[in-house]
């Protein structure tokens, strides 16, 4: 068990030493370029409400490398921990159920709350900065911007080049063991094996962690963005808003720290409460007794912070928030439906498999589409539920009419998403049990261990697929609420929500250009990380076909297989192959805005953000309902393992693997990206046009 974890650990910290490595690189390119951004001479300081409202400059630049730090070091800590909790998880499974099932939960908590803390000590620690070398707390939210879209730069290359890697080494492992070679799954014998078992980590931790990492920090800046120009709406309207200081409004902008501070609290004693009662108890129904003590303590946290910071007359918060955590339990219950193997849509892609792969890979990929429908009801009705608590009906029907009302609408849509994500330290702990019992799975397997510590670690790792594929849900919603509220946030800093006819103007041919390149951008990013991942497959598969070729003792069990050598294979081509669409979203946003201008992005920003909403869903949940359709063939139905249907469903296993693996979950760092890189340089957009186009 030892020699085998030893490897697993070796290979993932080699990889993410060298993928730090190529994004720190990329990271002091950008931040030196934002250092020497002049600031515009006729705005010294920033503030909210006005054109010249923020700079970039040393502050910006600062900002982003802390950003990006942070969630390197979230993504090192929450890999750390997994490759050394998966031996003990397969150690722990000698001793029973429970025991296994506490460490390999524990070592997904570390992870949980590792994403979440340094999020929290990053931006606090910046506004402490900040506040004590003498800036206003107003603009103190505009100025650590870079902070956000720090994290969403190194959460796009961690997501996408851990994607890569996994889903090229799974493929690789599913193609030429299972159906060419016809060995089981994690077997010994197989030389992609190690890799596959290294990429869970680097995909399914760490990148993972970085994706809800830049969650929690854009959510966390764009409300606090919000908190602050509340005083500018209301003073411009000469409104008033009980319980908000106008002058200094810290309490509301520091409001989303002290509740995600709850939500940590809360996690930490929901953990006490995942145990496994008796041997055959199921996993999943633990680790969702932890989740449901979680949110019920994270909404009490959520109503004294309400109460405490805002006032009692502004309870209304707290139901926005109520309507985040139901969205967030009714997107669980949408993603269950959709990929678990006893529902109907999953038992129809292996019912179609029994005539092919091709009937099978159909109807998955038809699953995925239908399965847009539910969420986005579910999303768009969270906004709009949210939205009329914290407005009332007048600004939902005509928010230009009411300017204040509308503002408290949109902090409304804040606190929903704030409610969503009040439960993610429990989320990213349930995300991470997955990997780490798939690993202990497999060092279980490939070690030789009894039949019964098979039978606890496949049982753990069948419960570890489902939080896995519902926390991809639960990272989509979460992309789809933190966009509302980061565009909310661009229109205020880009200068875009005032004026007679406030918002962005389709019918402008500039922005509707902005609109169609934001839908391309999807569309083609998709297809380079998609692409990625069958080219890297592709070399791997040659490797392994002539390892088993030219070392025939492999299959005897006599020879050891070369896994360096695939894990290598991987690594380069991940770090490689990341690079391209990674400077594609980065780049064209800046381009269209500085061609363009600032309206245009928003366009870009609103069809990128509806594109990659529905493509990141179809992609997620098409592929997870393929691979558990392969799952529910290998459990001994429809000819089980061996027979023509199980080969038909793995090969529509690995057609869904690069879709919900690597592209699907790159989306949601996308969607985010677009908002906090936009949100960040909206300064140089808005300067660029006013000065050079004279517009």
């Amino acid at each position: 068990m030892r020699e085998i974890a030893a490897a697993i650990r070796e290979g993932a910290e080699a990889y993410l030493a060298r993928q730090y490595r190529t994004i720190s690189v990329i990271a002091v390119i950008f931040a030196v370029v934002f250092a020497i951004v002049i600031k515009d001479p006729n705005c010294p300081t920033p503030s909210v409400g006005h054109t010249c409202n923020a700079w970039l400059g040393p502050e910006t630049s600062l900002g982003f490398i802390v950003g990006a730090l942070c969630s390197n070091l979230a993504g090192y800590i929450a890999m750390y921990i997994s490759v050394r909790s998966n031996v003990r998880t397969a150690s722990a499974s000698m001793k029973g159920l429970d025991s296994a099932l506490k460490v390999a939960f524990r070592g997904g908590m570390v992870f949980g709350l590792a994403v979440v803390c340094m999020s929290l000590l990053g931006i606090s620690g910046l506004f402490s900065l900040f506040y004590f070398v003498g800036y206003s707390v107003i603009t103190i939210p505009l100025i650590i911007i870079g902070f956000g879209f720090g994290a969403s730069f190194s959460a796009l290359f961690a997501q996408l080049g851990g994607g890569i890697y996994t889903k090229a080494a799974d493929m690789t492992a599913d193609l030429v063991g299972k159906v060419e070679a016809g060995i089981p799954e994690d077997d010994a014998r197989n030389p992609a094996v190690v890799a596959d078992l290294v990429g869970d980590n680097v995909g399914d931790i760490a990148g993972r962690g970085a994706d809800l990492f830049e969650s929690i920090t854009g959510e966390n800046i764009g409300a606090m963005i919000l908190g602050a120009g509340l005083g500018a709406i209301l003073a411009t309207n000469n409104a008033s808003l009980a319980g908000y200081d106008i002058n200094n409004p810290i309490n509301w902008i520091l409001f989303p720290l002290v509740a995600r501070s709850f939500g940590l609290i809360a996690a930490i004693v929901g953990m006490f409460f995942v145990s496994a009662k008796g041997k055959n108890a199921n996993p999943f129904r633990s680790l969702v007794r932890g989740l449901i003590v979680t949110a019920v303590l994270a909404m009490i946290g959520f109503y004294i912070a309400t109460v405490w910071l805002l006032g009692g007359a502004n309870v209304k918060y707290f139901y926005a928030a109520l309507t985040g955590v139901v969205a967030a339990v009714m997107i669980t219950w949408i993603t269950d439906y959709y990929t678990d193997y006893t529902k109907p849509p999953t038992l129809g892609i292996a019912k179609a498999a029994e005539s092919g792969a091709a009937p099978g890979v159909a109807t998955g990929l038809a699953v995925g589409m239908e399965s847009t429908g539910f969420f986005i009801l579910v999303i768009g009705g969270a906004i709009l539920v949210s939205f009329l608590l914290g407005g009332g009906l007048a600004a939902l029907t005509n928010p230009f009419a009411h300017p204040v009302d509308a503002a408290q609408g949109v902090y409304g849509t804040a606190i929903a998403t704030m409610g969503m994500l009040s439960v993610t330290p429990m989320i990213l702990a349930m995300d991470g049990f997955g990997p780490i019992t798939d690993n202990a799975a497999g060092i279980v397997e490939m070690s030789g261990s009894p039949q019964e510590q098979r039978d606890i670690t496949d049982l753990m790792d069948s419960a570890g697929n489902t939080t896995k594929a519902l926390t991809k849900g639960y990272g989509v919603a979460s992309a789809a609420l933190s966009a509302f509220l980061l565009f909310s946030a661009f229109l205020e800093v880009a200068g875009l929500s005032t004026g007679p006819f406030p918002g962005v103007n389709l019918a402008k041919p500039t922005v509707f250009v902005g609109g169609l390149i934001g839908a391309m951008l999807i569309f083609a990013f998709s297809a380079l990380a998609v692409k990625a991942v069958g080219k890297t497959a592709a070399h791997m598969i040659q490797e392994v076909r002539r390892q088993f070729r030219e070392i025939p003792g492999i299959m005897a069990g006599t020879a050891k297989p070369d896994y360096g050598r695939s894990v290598d294979i991987s690594t380069r081509a991940a770090l490689r192959n990341m690079i391209a669409p990674s400077l594609l979203v980065v780049l064209t946003p800046i381009i269209v805005g500085l061609v363009l201008g600032p309206e245009a992005i928003g366009a870009l920003l609103m069809v990128g953000t509806v594109a990659g909403v529905l493509m990141a869903l179809f992609m997620n949940n098409g592929g997870g309902a393929m691979d558990n359709a392969k799952k529910y063939v290998e459990a001994g139905n429809l000819g089980g393992k061996g027979s023509p249907t199980h080969a038909a469903t793995v090969i529509g296993d690995t057609v869904g693997d690069p879709l919900k693996d690597t592209a699907g979950p790159s989306l949601h760092v996308v969607v985010k990206l677009l908002n906090t890189i936009t949100l960040a340089l909206a300064p140089l957009f808005l300067l660029f046009l006013l000065k050079y186009l004279g517009g």
